[in-house]
């Protein structure tokens, strides 16, 4: 695959101040040029204002030009405008309306964290106190792992980004939603049918499990209404989760142990029905997760700009 993973987001809200302190807590670095960064990625995030929140733009990497060259013919088969310059190539997703950009990026090399070792019948890893229990420093994510969007038109958006941009599908969720992959990750993206377009949610790796329930801990401490639903384990991608809410409105995961799919294996996808589409185990989702609670309200926007 020429795709290896997801390089930034860009993400649109009302109130940038306010949001960016909640990013801050989340753990990523608030760099002075208004972007924020993880420990492995890099500048990951940028806020900018808009009317209300919406995801603008979504940063991909390819391994070179040729690629970009490559996406660019497959764009233009599907009547997709694209401008390619040198290194970079911008589109414009043509339902949901965020900006593609996919930029010629090393490949990310993420220094191995020390295996965390757990205890269990007949296999003693560790004595002493679990070292997520004694673990002081702060929370920070090591990376962007994927974006949710919601579209009005799930079957063209999923057109746009497996036959335009060369995203795989890894599993389906009837026909409400498609898991999309452009790395090794299970999914980077997961694309929502919806009565309006909007940003879903954000995920964010973390170490382990313990740094999924450390980092939602800390971040509910300072304000419980941050919560939306955790700590559970996902079917699609197998990944523990925990899902809090940014003050605009769009909600972030801390998540770990992704399925990886490498190019060569041979990876099934299949169609999710019912909870199993959602969740392995865990508390059921809140009902505001499946619809959020200001969706009225931006489908309110969208038609009075129409």
């Amino acid at each position: 695959m020429s795709l290896h993973r997801l390089s930034h987001v860009v993400i649109g809200v009302p109130n940038v101040d306010e949001t960016e302190a909640y990013y801050t807590d989340f753990g990523l670095a608030h760099g002075g040029d208004g972007a924020f960064s993880t420990r492995d990625g890099g500048r990951q995030l940028r806020l900018v204002p808009r009317p209300q929140r919406q995801l603008v733009e979504l940063g991909i990497a390819a391994d070179d030009t040729d690629d970009l060259a490559r996406i660019a013919a497959s764009l233009a088969k599907l009547g997709v405008t694209s401008d390619l310059d040198g290194d970079a190539l911008t589109a414009q997703e043509p339902v949901a309306g965020f900006t593609v950009r996919i930029r010629v990026l090393p490949r990310l090399q993420q220094e191995p964290s020390p295996p965390t070792p757990y205890n269990g019948p007949g296999r003693l890893e560790r004595t002493g106190r679990a070292p997520g229990i004694v673990r002081e420093e702060r929370v920070r994510p090591r990376r962007l792992g994927h974006a949710v969007a919601g579209t009005t038109d799930l079957a063209a958006t999923t057109r746009f980004m497996v036959e335009g941009l060369g995203f795989k599908v890894s599993d389906q969720i009837g026909d409400k939603g498609a898991f999309l992959r452009c790395s090794t990750d299970h999914h980077n993206f997961l694309a929502l049918q919806a009565p309006v377009n909007y940003l879903h949610h954000t995920s964010w790796q973390v170490d382990d499990v313990d740094d999924v329930g450390r980092g939602a801990f800390a971040m509910l401490e300072k304000d419980p209404d941050r919560h939306v639903w955790g700590l559970g384990r996902h079917h699609a991608g197998s990944n523990f989760f925990w899902y809090l809410k940014d003050p605009a409105g769009n909600f972030s995961e801390y998540f770990s142990d992704m399925d990886c799919i490498p190019e060569d294996e041979i990876w099934e996808p299949e169609v999710l029905e019912g909870a199993k589409g959602l969740f392995n185990w865990g508390p059921p989702p809140p009902p505001s997760f499946l619809n959020p609670e200001d969706l009225a309200g931006l489908m309110t926007g969208a038609h009075s700009k129409a």
